[in-house]
């Protein structure tokens, strides 16, 4: 016992000395030594050990870390009714109960047996579903960029597309398995002992990205990698989020990233279930309901900010969208 616990010591030393290092292959070595440790130690059922320190209400739950965080834990004590969202790239997790999404007119489901990979910024209407009465749903996000998979790309020396498809929609749902929610046992476990650092959580992400990549790197290759179809809407997409505000011009987009306006338009729909123009109009408007939730602009204020410039245009998209006029949806909102 004495002799398996002096091992995993100089092991712990050996990733603090890895975390440090710069030089390629170091997310390989990491991978290795993290195996390595598991050998002198006891099987664990990590999705249970999550349960757990979630109902022991000693994460922060349904907010971030801190003000650039890439990890969220949520606990909901109701089933919700659908309700719009901003997917953001990320992998999601249900660890009890169950998540279903309305997206491009069908259905998608997945529960504690599966997860969730958005490949990029996508609208859709979600239900969260409580696996009983009187036991919430639980589960947890890893944010990730496109930015941070190119990297683990580079360092793994593989960009190979081994069996490369037409562009689908931007989710991806695939079996869980238990070694996935090891990385975040380990990251939860230093969150409650009080031993969180911003440092080992950006390494947690590099190695969650590592392991989505071994089961689903043909995707998330399509949208990273220069020169796929995937990869140049996803341009497109990112710029429109950054500049909703703006008037767009879809020639000029689909000339600057070098594909025809039709394909932009075809491709842009199949992943986002959007026409680019609509796509603007959702960020507009969940913007401006992010402004009443949390400000106390008036709506012209805000109708201008987000990019109308008519303010009973913004009201009549408003209630098109979340069925309420915005005054009214700001005070119900500030009540929540």
């Amino acid at each position: 016992m004495i002799k398996n616990k002096v091992i995993k010591n100089i092991a712990n030393a050996i990733l603090i000395f890895l975390l440090n290092l710069k030089a390629n292959y170091t997310l390989k070595i990491y991978q290795k030594i993290v195996k390595y440790k598991k050998i002198f130690e006891v099987k664990m059922d990590y999705k249970k050990e999550l349960i757990n320190l979630i109902s022991s209400q000693k994460l922060p739950l349904n907010e971030d870390l801190d003000a650039d965080s890439g990890v969220k834990f949520y606990m909901q004590n109701t089933t919700s009714e659908f309700c719009s969202t901003l997917y953001q790239p990320s992998f999601c997790v249900v660890l009890q109960g169950a998540k279903t999404l309305f997206f491009n007119k069908k259905y998608l489901h997945y529960d504690s047996d599966s997860y969730l990979i958005s490949t990029t910024y996508i609208p859709a209407k979600i239900k969260i579903e409580q696996p009983a009465p009187n036991t919430p749903y639980m589960g947890f996000v890893v944010k990730f960029t496109l930015e941070q998979i190119y990297e683990i790309i580079k360092e793994i020396d593989d960009d190979r597309i081994y069996n490369r498809k037409n562009v689908k929609d931007g989710f991806c749902i695939s079996p869980l398995k238990d070694d996935m929610l090891e990385p975040i046992y380990r990251l939860a476990k230093s969150i409650a002992s009080g031993t969180y650092s911003k440092f080992i959580e950006n390494l947690i992400i590099k190695e969650i990205i590592y392991m989505l990549l071994q089961t689903n790197g043909d995707l998330l290759k399509e949208y990273v990698l220069e020169g796929n179809l995937a990869n140049q809407v996803i341009k497109v997409i990112e710029h429109i989020k950054l500049n909703y505000f703006e008037n767009i011009n879809i020639k000029e987009l689909s000339r600057k990233i070098g594909i025809s306006e039709s394909s932009l338009y075809q491709n842009f729909k199949k992943i986002t279930s959007l026409s680019p123009i609509q796509y603007q109009k959702m960020l507009r408007l969940e913007e401006a309901k992010s402004m009443l939730t949390y400000t106390n602009e008036g709506i012209g204020d805000i109708a201008f900010k987000v990019g109308y410039e008519s303010p009973s245009q913004f009201s009549r998209e408003y209630v098109r969208m979340f069925g309420v006029q915005p005054k009214i949806h700001a005070n119900i909102l500030k009540q929540e």
